[in-house]
């Protein structure tokens, strides 16, 4: 087998498997306004969204934790066998929310049940996003080392398409009633199948080339977490990532991907089905921008790519979703506001995959990948509906809650310009 061919083997392995992941995760997302009347009392639907955006925030906030264990034992263990463990965690969570009750057959037993799966599918997926930006990367060519991994980047557009698509034919097939008793649940049910092809692609993995490197010279870390603290330089390399590279990434992803769908919805008031195709029209543009922002990486290095991203989603965030209410009856000026936003969440996501990476040592880079990134995904960008949500319905200003996102594009800005050093062409096996 050419080197080529199962460099593109192992692509679509990591890759599929982190499709399901997000398929999975981000159908939740997409389903938010829904279950805020599934699994919430009715009375207040403004509370009822807010306790949805919650549920949606706490399978964030736990990433962390998944991240520590899950990134300790790929360290320790080997990439491969997380892999398997995470998507079948994440996998059997999500299948089983498809067979919960509501919170008008169960009550608050139907709610508790809800955000229990709800955390253990953050804990998987806190496993499974570091695990697999390490694995694509260490097996990537050094030379297009950015274009080769942000194929990555693209499950999350990917995921979001294949579930918005879902959602929106079913919404256009059956009755609003038909989708309120038994609709929502099939996207989750669906991902049996997508789980048991996710584990076949999977159990036909190598482990990384770097892990075995390691593994044979004896220099394993046996306690990936201390070793990560005791490092200075891993140490400051981690929060660079946290407040910065990730913070920023995650920031955007979430202000164009997750929360316009809700305001477009729940602010604009424009239709639930127009705006689910108006979301995978725009998300459709993130595949071919990613990778050219990955490959434009390879060319100009990481940084001055990440830069640009980050610089831009400062500037739109509030001017874009400002105009979407004056534009609403126009889609054209819809669709290219949102596409701003995904050319931003590109610039910086593209680069991303082998810039996380680069910056780390081999022997804990699962570890001090994982934590980071999923902390400020997780508490930064898991969290940002919520919050914009939270300050919107204090204030009455729905465009007040967006100073949040914008105020921490401007801290990953800062801290990006003077401290995110250049990694392009960086070696793996050190």
């Amino acid at each position: 087998m050419s080197e080529v061919h199962y460099y593109k083997r192992i692509a679509l392995a990591a890759c599929f498997g982190t499709f399901i992941e997000w398929y999975d995760f981000l159908t939740f997302a997409t389903l938010a306004v829904h279950f805020a009347t599934l699994f919430f009392p009715s009375d207040d639907p403004v509370a009822a969204m807010l306790y949805s955006l919650a549920t949606f925030g706490m399978g964030m906030v736990v990433r962390p934790l998944g991240a520590a264990i899950f990134g300790s034992y790929g360290d320790r263990f080997g990439r491969k066998q997380v892999f398997i463990a995470t998507i079948g965690i994440m996998g059997l969570a999500t299948f089983a929310v498809g067979l919960l009750p509501t919170h008008a057959q169960w009550g608050w037993w139907a709610t508790g049940l809800l955000l229990a799966l709800r955390l253990i599918q953050g804990l998987a997926m806190g496993g499974e996003i570091g695990g697999a930006n390490v694995y694509l990367a260490e097996h990537a060519p050094v030379a297009q080392r950015g274009a080769a991994t942000s194929v990555l980047q693209w499950m999350g557009g990917l995921g979001i398409l294949a579930s918005t698509a879902q959602i929106v034919l079913l919404q256009t097939w059956l009755s609003p009633e038909a989708f309120s008793s038994w609709g929502w649940r099939v996207p989750f049910l669906l991902s049996a199948v997508l789980l048991l092809l996710s584990f076949k692609a999977r159990l036909a993995l190598l482990e990384s080339p770097v892990f075995n490197h390691l593994q044979t010279q004896h220099k394993l870390s046996r306690s990936p977490l201390k070793d990560c603290w005791r490092d200075p330089t891993t140490r400051a390399r981690m929060l660079l990532l946290f407040f910065g590279v990730s913070a920023g990434g995650s920031v955007l992803f979430f202000s164009s991907q997750v929360y316009i769908a809700v305001y477009l919805k729940t602010v604009v008031h424009m239709d639930p089905v127009t705006v689910g195709w108006l979301s995978m029209a725009s998300t459709l543009c993130l595949f071919p921008l990613t990778y050219l922002a990955g490959a434009w990486s390879d060319r100009m290095g990481r940084r001055p790519v990440v830069l640009s991203g980050l610089l831009l989603g400062l500037m739109a965030v509030l001017p874009i979703y400002s105009l979407l209410p004056l534009v609403a009856d126009q889609l054209w000026a819809v669709f290219g506001l949102m596409s701003i936003l995904v050319l931003a969440v590109s610039l910086v996501t593209g680069p991303q995959t082998a810039l996380l990476s680069e910056l780390f040592n081999a022997r804990t880079r699962y570890t001090a990948v994982g934590l980071p990134h999923n902390l400020a995904a997780g508490w930064m960008g898991g969290l940002s509906p919520y919050v914009v949500g939270l300050i919107a319905s204090q204030t009455g200003v729905p465009l007040i809650g967006l100073v949040y996102p914008s105020g921490l594009l401007l801290l990953a800005l800062l801290v990006c310009y003077f401290w995110l050093p250049e990694t392009r062409g960086q070696d793996l096996n050190d």
